[in-house]
């Protein structure tokens, strides 16, 4: 196989207000279920057990100690960064917005200093609509990120919602793709997910994004932002393979009066405004299907680091069953363009 690029497109991060911040939250009162994984990374017990014993801060507080020499070695070019879940969205309105807008700055110092090296997609508060699209403007237009990193909810709602549209506005107007990243489920889903480790990544994780998106498509929102670019993780959080029979279902419920009318079908939808990434499900018959289904220019690369290992999701990819032309777009190609990022001179 020729030397090719290697872009990693969903790669966490985190700033120590932030941290600090989320550990605060640890030791509330809030029942959110995200405390599990919160509490368990930035505020961990003496005996180091469960997600602690892990170490994830280190990780997604380290750019050059440990994750550039590894990337290094295992010939990973370029890094996208973005704050980590659940990012900003289990705070308030004003601490959210100053938080955001704290990580932006630094991860454009990250990405000024290593260009080569590191991209970013930038946070914002949904929490105060408006303000979130100033800080939308910003990050694209003064500091050069990349992109959106969105963790799903935000106090148990979703983008279908036409209060956080300003949002939706804004990232279409900047031609700026949203990446929807999971955190724990909402208190109206997390009741049968608390239970033998299923709240994360195992099932919950993927339950809570895909019914985001499948909220976004049947209810309209890209009549409303045709142009709106979604991207969504972990070979699409099930959606590619549950895509007919969803397609179906809500084509019936459009005709019974119990969803609304929309130009396009659900299946048209997620073929037109979405993309996926590979982060954290290495199986290449799940990739090859992929491809099949949704096409080759919507699928992207990922590690999913700290929270996955980078050289088996290498290995991975430089073993897939796809042509060098598909390996090229999965590696780079289709992250350039998503995500607006130079490609290598010739």
């Amino acid at each position: 196989m020729t030397k090719m690029r290697k872009i990693a497109t969903e790669e966490a991060w985190t700033i120590p207000e932030v941290a600090a911040a989320l550990r605060d939250v640890s030791r509330g009162p809030s029942q959110s279920l995200d405390k599990l994984l919160v509490g368990g990374i930035y505020d961990p017990p003496a005996d180091a057990s469960g997600y602690s014993a892990m170490n994830f801060l280190d990780g997604l507080l380290d750019i050059e100690e440990k994750r550039l020499p590894e990337m290094d070695a295992l010939g990973v070019d370029m890094h996208l960064l973005s704050l980590t879940a659940p990012g900003v969205q289990m705070f308030d309105a004003d601490t959210a917005t100053d938080l955001a807008a704290l990580a932006n700055d630094r991860l454009a110092e990250v990405c000024r200093k290593r260009p080569d090296r590191f991209s970013g997609l930038a946070s914002f508060a949904p929490q105060s609509p408006k303000r979130a699209a100033k800080e939308m403007e910003r990050a694209i237009n003064e500091l050069k990120l990349n992109g959106f990193i969105l963790n799903s909810h935000t106090h148990g709602e979703y983008l279908d919602d036409p209060k956080y549209w300003p949002c939706l506005e804004a990232a279409e107007a900047l031609d700026a793709c949203i990446y929807i990243h999971p955190r724990a489920a909402s208190d109206t889903l997390k009741g049968p997910l608390q239970d033998y480790g299923m709240d994360s990544a195992m099932w919950g994780y993927g339950v809570e994004v895909g019914t985001h998106v499948v909220r976004m498509m049947a209810g309209g929102v890209f009549d409303a932002f045709p142009k709106l670019k979604i991207c969504i993780g972990h070979m699409g959080e099930a959606i590619p393979f549950w895509i007919w029979r969803i397609n179906f279902m809500n084509s019936r419920a459009q005709k019974i009066g119990r969803a609304p009318k929309t130009k396009l079908s659900i299946a048209e939808y997620f073929q037109q405004n979405f993309v996926v990434t590979t982060s954290g499900v290495e199986d290449p018959l799940a990739l090859r299907y992929t491809i099949d289904k949704i096409g080759i220019d919507n699928v992207l690369w990922s590690i999913d680091y700290p929270y996955q290992p980078q050289k088996p999701a290498v290995d991975f990819m430089d073993a897939a069953p796809v042509t060098e032309a598909e390996r090229h777009a999965l590696y780079h190609g289709n992250a350039e363009r998503i995500f607006h990022i130079a490609p290598l001179a010739d």
